[in-house]
């Protein structure tokens, strides 16, 4: 009888300590990783200095019309008068930047150059993640020689620098435009996208839950969209943040480079920094520096807002 006391005891001393437990858990509340994953990154800096500094890009990006103290095509007798080969004027009254070669207020064609630079990565950025959750999804659920093929695809394009096959996707074009920048930037993380989102979906394949849904019959067309895609897309978010930034600066490099938008009115800053700055460098420092700077400025506020969300969502990191 007292063999039996004991364990009876035993027994209501792990029960109570399961509820303690159990209490313990519930005041906490229940943390799911993508919730935790949020208060982690509320309490690092560095992720909120990347969100401030995106904020403020999309706030002069979308409202550049109200933002913006002129139009930025437009020429001003005042900075025309003054203006010559040798000569850009400088901050005036009215125009704090001073003017750009053509005499159009410079502040203008800056704050312009944001929905540009918003334009071309978000586009890019999209169309390069859509492409590449698609290849990446059938790699990795229907693998076997589809997968291989994918695979070895993948491989040759991420076997060349992105900026070189950039450049070569655009010069196959018969004439650059805007469009022409975006596709070419677009193909280049397709790769990327696919390559990661297909890793992830392998590991999702021998999963618990995935195993279960095959034990019970479901079809592969279902565990694959209601279960192995939901779950293996985190990465793929994460990365399109990252990726955002390379797209930013290849675009800014293509039309550094003349192989953007021929336009000389639209105000893009990777047009403003290779035509005018560079032209323009011994006359107007500025006008190179305050393009660069604005690129590396936004680059850097992507780049650590996203290397912040992947440690953020990796499970390891979880306290």
């Amino acid at each position: 009888m007292s063999g039996i006391g004991g364990i009876s005891t035993l027994a209501d001393h792990k029960r109570r300590r399961i509820e303690e437990l159990t209490a313990r858990t519930s005041e906490a509340g229940g943390v799911s990783l993508i919730r935790d994953a949020g208060r982690r990154l509320l309490r690092n800096p560095t992720a909120m200095v990347g969100a401030i500094i995106i904020l403020l890009f999309l706030i002069i990006a979308i409202f550049a019309p109200l933002v913006a103290p002129h139009d930025p095509v437009q020429r001003f007798p005042e900075l025309t008068k003054d203006l010559t080969v040798d000569s850009i004027p400088g901050a005036t009254a009215g125009h704090p930047l001073g003017s750009d070669p053509l005499g159009r207020d410079f502040a203008s064609r800056m704050i312009y150059g944001a929905r540009q630079t918003l334009f071309v990565g978000v586009l890019a950025t999209f169309i390069g993640l859509l492409f590449g959750v698609v290849l990446g999804a059938i790699a990795g659920a229907v693998g076997g020689w589809l997968d291989v093929l994918i695979m070895r695809l993948t491989d040759v394009m991420l076997a060349l620098p992105s900026l070189l096959l950039a450049i070569t996707l655009v010069a196959l074009a018969s004439r650059s435009t805007q469009w022409t920048v975006i596709i070419a930037v677009a193909v280049v993380n397709v790769p990327i996208f696919a390559r990661l989102l297909r890793g992830s979906m392998l590991a999702q394949r021998e999963s618990d839950h995935v195993l279960a849904a095959r034990a019970l019959g479901v079809r592969r067309r279902d565990i694959v969209l209601r279960h192995m895609l939901p779950n293996s897309l985190t990465a793929v978010i994460v990365q399109a943040t990252l990726t955002f930034a390379v797209a930013i600066l290849d675009a800014a490099a293509l039309s550094f480079l003349g192989l953007g938008d021929p336009d000389i009115n639209r105000a893009e800053w990777g047009l403003m920094l290779g035509v005018d700055g560079v032209r323009y460098f011994e006359v107007r420092p500025e006008l190179a520096y305050l393009p660069a700077l604005a690129i590396i400025f936004v680059a850097l506020g992507f780049t650590l807002l996203g290397e912040s969300m992947r440690e953020a969502l990796d499970p390891k990191n979880r306290r």
